[in-house]
């Protein structure tokens, strides 16, 4: 079984930052979307703060977020990553088949990447995802570069919402028809 440590609080404050915003959008209406937690079992505890330190992840997670925005069922993952450059490494085979699947039934499935380094949230759907994909698995590439990505799916910066994604599902949804 694959273990966590220190290491699975990569991301913590991206999270946040998306459970902060999805109250948000709750509060106002315009959505449900729920964190996905992710099964695991504690093999050490550290006995003076009863924090996990060590502990193994009872299944595969699929995705973050699951839920429904104005009738339109929604999955995605948030990623993050310090340089331009994403690593294809972060994102896993049997997440990719569920989006897929996701998709099928018609979803809308998609990353929410935070690029720490020049301060950028990107939404990145699964159909612009998959060509990198695709180029890896072909044996090219196992990265994208930030300048490889449709600039237009930028995260705009909104008062009052810390991860504004809306719009972007918006523009996903009227790009599909």
């Amino acid at each position: 079984m694959p273990t966590w440590n220190s290491r699975g609080l990569r991301g913590s404050q991206l999270e946040e930052e998306i459970n902060r915003t999805n109250e948000t959008y709750m509060d106002q209406g315009l959505c449900l979307v729920q964190k996905i937690p992710t099964p695991i079992t504690p093999i050490r505890m550290d006995k003076s703060s009863s924090q996990i330190t060590l502990a193994y992840f009872d299944q595969r997670s699929t995705v973050d977020y699951i839920g429904a925005v104005q009738g339109y069922p929604i999955c995605f993952d948030a990623k993050e990553s310090k340089s331009t450059t994403f690593s294809l490494q972060n994102i896993h085979p049997h997440q990719v088949e569920f989006m897929q699947r996701f998709e099928r039934q018609d979803g809308i499935a998609f990353f929410l990447i935070y690029f720490t380094g020049i301060e950028v949230y990107y939404y990145l759907p699964l159909r612009h995802f998959m060509p990198f994909w695709d180029r890896m698995n072909a044996g090219g590439r196992k990265s994208f570069r930030f300048d490889e990505l449709d600039q237009t799916y930028i995260l705009p910066k909104e008062r009052g919402v810390l991860v504004p994604y809306l719009d972007m599902i918006n523009k996903d949804i009227t790009e599909r028809t």
